[in-house]
């Protein structure tokens, strides 16, 4: 059923992206395409609700691919062991467990299993662990979290403003980065682009020249990352938010910023350091042109 479902999503969206490009006076032409779309939303619409739902499909297309017939193997090797590293990392970066170098940890607990081939376009099907089958519940709940991560990632890599991009990875892992322009940057070497489906919503690099253009964005020259102390107040922390709000007192200004995932105990710093003068080191991160985004790593990092 998964493998249906699959391929009917990924279908849905090629007639759809068929159909964006006729022209509407070309009526002939677009009616055969319309009916496909109607019969392919219907046969969807048929199947039980939540199947297919722990499949991801990741497609290729450019100069290794061969239409549907095939795809060169030393690419389609190395660049599903990329995307898994990307995976791995994600889960791992999300759990707090990812450290600066070494084996990513809990790789083992949910690796991704190739189960098929994408139809329509080249590329492969990867199933994650059902949760009612599973002893590790919460670790399929990060998998499928880690899978709609990476394609938002691509998404706001490819469209959105250096802003957009700094709010989602300001609290990520280095590594975590890195290995993602590792793995678009494989793309574009080899005049490859790709695309993401999971559930019913998916992402796809329109040409080469996009994809390049996202791999640059978390390329180590357009990142800047450094530490840095700041003299000012706390004035105020939203614990389950993990937001800060930070009152300069060398200059005017307030810092806002978001709180490690690290830290257990946010509040702490309402208990604390409210309204105090303190020196607070924070992470600071900026991308291209935006805005830097600051981190409040540990409560080590502060100091009276």
């Amino acid at each position: 059923m998964n493998n249906l479902y699959t391929s009917l999503i990924s279908e849905i969206h090629e007639l759809e992206q068929i159909i964006s490009v006729i022209p509407v006076e070309n009526v002939i032409d677009r009616m055969s395409f319309e009916t496909r779309l109607k019969t392919a939303k219907e046969e969807l619409a048929r199947l039980p609700q939540g199947e297919g739902a722990a499949s991801a499909r990741l497609i290729f297309r450019g100069k290794p691919v061969f239409g549907t017939h095939g795809i060169l193997a030393d690419f389609g090797a190395k660049a599903a062991a990329l995307f898994s590293d990307v995976f791995s990392m994600v889960i791992s970066d999300t759990n707090e467990t990812l450290s600066d170098s070494g084996p990513i940890p809990g790789r083992d607990a949910l690796p991704l299993l190739i189960t098929g081939t994408a139809v329509g376009s080249f590329g492969f099907e990867f199933e994650l662990p059902p949760k009612e089958n599973s002893l590790f519940p919460d670790l399929v709940d990060s998998s499928e979290n880690a899978v709609k991560k990476i394609k938002n990632l691509f998404r706001l890599a490819a469209e959105g403003s250096d802003d957009d991009i700094t709010e989602h990875i300001a609290d990520m892992h280095h590594r975590t980065i890195t290995k993602i322009h590792e793995f678009l940057n494989f793309m574009v070497q080899q005049g490859a682009w790709c695309g993401l489906e999971f559930g019913d919503t998916s992402f796809r690099f329109i040409d080469l020249k996009q994809i390049k253009y996202a791999a640059s964005r978390f390329s180590d020259n357009n990142i800047q990352e450094y530490e840095e102390p700041y003299k000012g107040e706390f004035q105020g922390v939203l614990p389950t938010n993990r937001i800060f709000e930070f009152k300069l007192l060398t200059q005017d200004g307030v810092i806002r910023g978001k709180i490690n995932r690290a830290i257990d105990n946010p509040e702490a710093i309402n208990q604390k350091w409210l309204n105090k003068p303190v020196t607070a080191k924070f992470h600071v991160m900026k991308i291209g042109q935006g805005r830097p985004r600051y981190v409040l790593m540990s409560l080590n990092d502060i100091s009276n």
